[in-house]
C-alpha cells in the first residue's frame, strides 16, 4: 500500500505543485520495504514511506535536490549496510520522477483505488471500544466501518466511516468474502445475532466478539439448540485481544483487537 488513508486524505486536500514520487524500484536481499513501495517528496514534506532511516532521509534529500535543480526523474542505487547505518544488508534501487498536478492525480487515484480494494472490516457497535477500534483501523490497509442502529452513538464517532442501518445482520449478508466482522454492540443478544450471520457465512477473514469466556460458553450453548445453525464455532475469537485483559481501557483494547485483525487478515492473504 503507497500512503494510508489519512495521509492520502491529506495530500490530496492541498495537492503541491511541486512533488517527487520516490518509488523502490529493485530490491537485492534484506530491505526495509518491497518493490513498488512509494512516497511523496515536497520541499516541505514527505507522505508516505520507503521505510525509513537513512535509507529513507538520502531519498528526501535527492528528491529536494531533484526539484531544486528543475530536473523530470532521476535514480539513486543505495547499499543497505554500515556505509549508512543501516545494517539490513541488502541493496535498493530506488526512481525518482517528478510529477504535474496530472500525473499527481492520477496517482493519487491509484493510491485511492488500492485502498478501495483493502479488506472490508466491519465493526458492530459504535460503542467506546467500536470507536476506537475503527480510529486504530483508519491508516492500516483495511476499509473499516463503524455500524449502528443509533444516530446518537455514530454521532460521537467523528470523521470516520459509520452506517446507520436498523438491521446490522443485513450488512453481514451484504458483505463482500473474505471481510472481517468485529461485534461490540450494546446488547448480548444482538451480538449473537450477528455472530450467527458471520459464522454462517464460511467465508470470514475474522469474527470477533467481545466478552468473556462465559460469554463464548453461553453463545455456543444456545447455537447448539438453534436448529439448523451452520456455523463454526472455533472460527469465533471470543474473548478478542486476551493480551488486554490487565488494561480494559478502549483504546488498549482497540490496539489488541486490531492486530488480532491484521495479523488474521495477513494469515489469509499468505494462504
Amino acid at each position: 500500500m503507497t500512503l494510508s488513508r489519512p495521509e492520502l486524505d491529506r495530500l490530496a486536500a492541498s495537492p503541491p505543485a511541486r512533488v517527487v514520487r520516490v518509488r523502490v524500484a529493485k530490491v537485492l536481499g534484506s530491505a526495509p520495504r518491497e518493490e513498488g513501495a512509494e512516497m511523496f517528496v515536497t520541499e516541505a514534506d514527505a507522505f508516505g514511506t520507503i521505510g525509513g532511516g537513512q535509507l529513507e532521509y538520502m531519498a528526501i534529500d535527492e528528491a529536494r535536490a531533484l526539484l531544486a535543480r528543475n530536473e523530470a526523474a532521476g535514480s539513486m542505487d543505495v547499499p543497505l549496510g554500515p556505509a549508512i547505518g543501516q545494517c539490513c544488508g541488502g541493496r535498493v534501487g530506488l526512481a525518482l520522477t517528478r510529477l504535474g498536478p496530472a500525473a499527481l492525480a492520477d496517482a493519487l487515484a491509484a493510491a485511492r483505488a488500492a485502498l478501495d480494494r483493502a479488506p472490508p472490516v466491519l465493526v458492530f457497535g459504535a460503542g467506546h471500544v467500536g470507536r476506537a477500534l475503527v480510529r486504530a483501523l483508519l491508516p492500516l490497509p483495511v476499509n473499516p466501518v463503524l455500524i449502528d442502529s443509533r444516530p446518537a452513538e455514530l454521532a460521537r464517532a467523528g470523521t470516520v466511516p459509520v452506517r446507520l442501518t436498523p438491521l446490522p445482520e443485513a450488512e453481514v449478508r451484504a458483505a463482500p468474502p473474505g471481510s472481517a466482522y468485529v461485534i461490540v454492540t450494546h446488547d448480548h443478544a444482538l451480538d449473537f445475532l450477528i455472530a450467527d450471520e458471520a459464522l454462517a457465512r464460511g467465508d470470514a477473514a475474522y469474527v470477533g466478539m467481545i466478552g468473556s469466556a462465559s460469554k463464548a460458553a453461553t453463545y455456543a450453548r444456545r447455537a447448539r439448540t438453534v436448529p439448523g445453525w451452520a456455523g463454526d464455532l472455533s472460527a469465533l475469537a471470543c474473548p478478542m485481544a486476551p493480551g488486554a485483559k490487565h488494561d480494559k481501557r478502549p483504546e488498549v483494547i482497540a490496539a489488541f483487537i486490531a492486530a488480532e485483525v491484521m495479523a488474521r487478515l495477513a494469515v489469509r492473504v499468505s494462504a
